[in-house]
């Protein structure tokens, strides 16, 4: 039997593995990535919904904290109030503005704005291909390193509660559940993960399990 790499190797999920293997992550490239992750992998029908609108551009940050027990993923739980996705578990992130310079720019800001994250802990260290979302978005995900010394001020308009999961969780495929529910009056399948009070679900899981197959599986 095979002792799990996390268990062999405590490095395993250390952030500075995580940057390394963002920097050099496997699969096809970023550019031709595109439409490989989304909604639609588990929804196959919505792909003709998808190419029938016009995306919106959406950038999230993927915060990885610098812990020496091991990485951990700073996560939000939406206010109950917002119109989209209200009550969920999200990443920071939203609409990019034509102001923005890059989803990068994008990424960062609306975590200052939702969450109080200064950019000065903050190292963008690669990006995941863009995920399709069915609410019309086009959402790329930022991958960043974030090191201790942080304080964070949750926007009490956007974001109801500020937690940490650790990476070595999130990355374990066996905490990649398939759940589903009616959406729209269709039944919409995704992937949840749920850790401790927080159920982790939709766009924020999908994510994750691509961050999964291109990093760590």
């Amino acid at each position: 039997m095979s002792m799990h790499p996390a268990l062999a190797n405590p490095a395993f999920y250390s952030a500075a593995e995580f940057r390394r293997r963002a920097q050099s992550q496997s699969g096809s490239p970023i550019e031709t990535a595109a439409r490989e992750h989304g909604d639609h992998l588990l929804n196959p029908d919505i792909i003709t919904h998808l190419e029938g609108i016009t995306l919106k551009d959406a950038a999230v940050l993927v915060p990885v904290v610098n812990d020496p027990e091991g990485a951990r993923v700073i996560l939000t739980k939406r206010t109950a109030t917002l119109r989209k996705h209200s009550g969920q578990i999200a990443f920071p992130g939203g609409a990019v503005d034509p102001d923005d310079a890059s989803v990068e720019a994008a990424a960062l800001r609306e975590a200052e704005e939702e969450i109080g994250l200064s950019r000065t802990f903050v190292e963008p260290v690669g990006r995941l291909p863009d995920y399709f979302a069915a609410t019309g978005f086009r959402i790329t995900p930022v991958l960043s390193v974030v090191e201790r010394g942080f304080q964070l001020t949750p926007n009490p308009t956007e974001v109801d509660r500020v937690f940490e999961v650790p990476l070595a969780f999130l990355m374990d495929p066996a905490n990649h559940n398939r759940g589903s529910r009616e959406w729209n009056g269709t039944l919409r399948h995704f992937y949840e993960m749920p850790y401790g009070e927080w159920n982790i679900w939709g766009i924020t899981a999908g994510i994750l399990r691509t961050l999964y197959e291109r990093l760590y599986a």
